[in-house]
Protein backbone atom coordinates (compact mmCIF):
# COMPACT_ATOMS: atom_id res chain seq x y z
CA UNK A 1 0.00 0.00 0.00
CA UNK A 2 2.86 2.38 0.87
CA UNK A 3 4.41 1.77 -2.59
CA UNK A 4 1.13 2.59 -4.34
CA UNK A 5 0.72 5.80 -2.31
CA UNK A 6 4.28 6.92 -3.07
CA UNK A 7 3.84 6.08 -6.75
CA UNK A 8 0.60 8.06 -6.87
CA UNK A 9 2.24 11.09 -5.23
CA UNK A 10 5.18 10.97 -7.66
CA UNK A 11 2.80 10.62 -10.61
CA UNK A 12 0.69 13.58 -9.47
CA UNK A 13 3.79 15.74 -8.92
CA UNK A 14 5.09 14.83 -12.38
CA UNK A 15 1.79 15.69 -14.06
CA UNK A 16 1.42 18.89 -12.05
CA UNK A 17 4.92 20.12 -12.70
CA UNK A 18 4.95 19.14 -16.36
CA UNK A 19 1.77 21.13 -17.00
CA UNK A 20 3.68 24.40 -16.49
CA UNK A 21 4.90 25.79 -19.78
CA UNK A 22 8.23 27.54 -19.90
CA UNK A 23 7.51 31.04 -21.14
CA UNK A 24 10.27 32.75 -23.07
CA UNK A 25 10.60 36.51 -22.83
CA UNK A 26 10.83 38.20 -26.25
CA UNK A 27 12.50 41.59 -26.08
CA UNK A 28 14.95 43.88 -27.83
CA UNK A 29 16.53 46.96 -26.27
CA UNK A 30 17.56 49.99 -28.29
CA UNK A 31 19.56 52.90 -26.93
CA UNK A 32 19.37 56.22 -28.82
CA UNK A 33 21.66 59.11 -27.89
CA UNK A 34 21.70 62.54 -29.47
CA UNK A 35 25.22 63.91 -29.88
CA UNK A 36 24.73 67.65 -30.41
CA UNK A 37 28.42 68.30 -31.13
CA UNK A 38 28.54 65.68 -33.91
CA UNK A 39 24.92 66.39 -34.93
CA UNK A 40 24.09 62.68 -34.89
CA UNK A 41 21.77 60.16 -33.34
CA UNK A 42 23.82 57.19 -32.22
CA UNK A 43 21.78 54.00 -32.01
CA UNK A 44 22.63 50.59 -30.57
CA UNK A 45 19.98 47.91 -30.87
CA UNK A 46 20.40 44.66 -28.91
CA UNK A 47 18.54 41.53 -30.02
CA UNK A 48 18.85 37.90 -28.93
CA UNK A 49 20.75 35.99 -31.63
CA UNK A 50 18.46 32.95 -31.43
CA UNK A 51 15.34 35.09 -31.98
CA UNK A 52 16.72 37.04 -34.93
CA UNK A 53 18.05 33.86 -36.56
CA UNK A 54 14.58 32.28 -36.27
CA UNK A 55 12.98 35.30 -37.94
CA UNK A 56 15.61 35.53 -40.69
CA UNK A 57 15.32 31.81 -41.43
CA UNK A 58 11.54 32.02 -41.72
CA UNK A 59 11.38 35.33 -43.57
CA UNK A 60 14.06 34.56 -46.17
CA UNK A 61 13.51 30.78 -46.31
CA UNK A 62 17.16 30.13 -45.54
CA UNK A 63 19.41 28.99 -42.73
CA UNK A 64 21.40 31.80 -41.16
CA UNK A 65 24.20 31.53 -38.65
CA UNK A 66 25.16 34.60 -36.67
CA UNK A 67 28.23 34.74 -34.45
CA UNK A 68 29.50 31.34 -35.52
CA UNK A 69 32.19 30.06 -37.86
CA UNK A 70 29.36 29.27 -40.29
CA UNK A 71 28.33 32.95 -40.52
CA UNK A 72 28.53 34.25 -44.08
CA UNK A 73 28.50 37.68 -45.69
CA UNK A 74 24.96 36.83 -46.87
CA UNK A 75 23.87 36.20 -43.25
CA UNK A 76 25.19 39.63 -42.25
CA UNK A 77 23.48 41.24 -45.27
CA UNK A 78 20.13 39.62 -44.43
CA UNK A 79 20.46 40.92 -40.87
CA UNK A 80 21.24 44.45 -42.12
CA UNK A 81 18.36 44.37 -44.60
CA UNK A 82 15.90 43.12 -41.99
CA UNK A 83 16.84 45.70 -39.34
CA UNK A 84 16.64 48.58 -41.80
CA UNK A 85 13.18 47.43 -42.97
CA UNK A 86 11.81 47.11 -39.45
CA UNK A 87 13.22 50.27 -37.84
CA UNK A 88 12.04 53.72 -38.88
CA UNK A 89 12.98 56.98 -37.19
CA UNK A 90 11.72 60.53 -37.62
CA UNK A 91 13.53 63.52 -36.19
CA UNK A 92 11.50 66.71 -35.82
CA UNK A 93 8.79 65.22 -38.05
CA UNK A 94 11.17 64.31 -40.89
CA UNK A 95 12.02 60.71 -41.86
CA UNK A 96 15.66 60.04 -41.01
CA UNK A 97 18.09 58.11 -43.20
CA UNK A 98 19.58 55.27 -41.16
CA UNK A 99 23.26 54.52 -41.69
CA UNK A 100 23.88 50.90 -40.71
CA UNK A 101 27.42 50.78 -39.35
CA UNK A 102 27.69 47.09 -38.51
CA UNK A 103 27.25 44.56 -35.73
CA UNK A 104 29.10 43.09 -32.78
CA UNK A 105 28.29 40.04 -30.73
CA UNK A 106 28.21 39.80 -26.96
CA UNK A 107 27.30 36.43 -25.43
CA UNK A 108 23.91 35.55 -26.98
CA UNK A 109 23.16 39.12 -28.16
CA UNK A 110 23.70 40.81 -31.50
CA UNK A 111 24.35 44.55 -31.21
CA UNK A 112 23.49 46.53 -34.35
CA UNK A 113 25.12 49.96 -34.66
CA UNK A 114 23.17 52.61 -36.58
CA UNK A 115 23.67 56.34 -36.99
CA UNK A 116 21.59 59.26 -38.21
CA UNK A 117 23.66 62.23 -39.37
CA UNK A 118 22.82 65.90 -39.93
CA UNK A 119 20.65 66.30 -36.82
CA UNK A 120 21.12 69.99 -35.95
CA UNK A 121 18.54 69.90 -33.15
CA UNK A 122 16.38 67.24 -31.61
CA UNK A 123 12.95 68.46 -30.54
CA UNK A 124 11.02 65.25 -31.26
CA UNK A 125 11.89 61.66 -32.09
CA UNK A 126 9.34 59.32 -33.61
CA UNK A 127 10.08 55.62 -33.90
CA UNK A 128 8.51 52.54 -35.40
CA UNK A 129 10.06 49.18 -34.66
CA UNK A 130 8.29 46.02 -35.78
CA UNK A 131 11.35 43.77 -35.49
CA UNK A 132 10.50 40.18 -34.52
CA UNK A 133 6.80 41.00 -34.12
CA UNK A 134 5.76 38.89 -37.11
CA UNK A 135 7.01 35.77 -35.32
CA UNK A 136 6.62 36.50 -31.61
CA UNK A 137 3.24 37.84 -30.45
CA UNK A 138 4.71 38.85 -27.07
CA UNK A 139 7.66 40.76 -28.59
CA UNK A 140 8.49 44.05 -26.88
CA UNK A 141 10.95 46.53 -28.37
CA UNK A 142 12.19 48.81 -25.61
CA UNK A 143 13.78 52.19 -26.37
CA UNK A 144 15.90 54.39 -24.11
CA UNK A 145 16.54 57.92 -25.38
CA UNK A 146 19.04 60.52 -24.18
CA UNK A 147 18.86 64.05 -25.54
CA UNK A 148 21.06 66.41 -23.55
CA UNK A 149 20.16 65.91 -19.90
CA UNK A 150 16.72 64.49 -20.72
CA UNK A 151 16.14 60.73 -20.61
CA UNK A 152 12.99 59.03 -21.83
CA UNK A 153 11.95 55.44 -22.46
CA UNK A 154 9.15 53.66 -24.29
CA UNK A 155 7.99 50.13 -24.94
CA UNK A 156 6.67 49.20 -28.38
CA UNK A 157 4.46 46.15 -28.86
CA UNK A 158 2.68 44.51 -31.78
CA UNK A 159 -0.54 46.43 -31.08
CA UNK A 160 1.39 49.69 -30.77
CA UNK A 161 4.72 49.59 -32.66
CA UNK A 162 5.03 53.41 -32.87
CA UNK A 163 6.00 56.10 -30.42
CA UNK A 164 6.76 59.81 -30.32
CA UNK A 165 8.75 61.68 -27.70
CA UNK A 166 9.15 65.44 -27.26
CA UNK A 167 12.38 66.90 -25.90
CA UNK A 168 11.69 70.62 -26.26
CA UNK A 169 9.61 71.03 -23.10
Amino acid sequence: MKFITQSLIVALLFVGLSSFNVHKFYVSVTKVEYNAEAETLQIISKIFIEDIEDVLNERYNTETFLDTKKETARDRELLREYILKKLKIEVNGQRAALNYLGVAYEDDIVKAYIEVTGVKECKTIGVENTALMEKFEEQQNIFHFTVGDKKRSMVLEKENPNGLLKFND
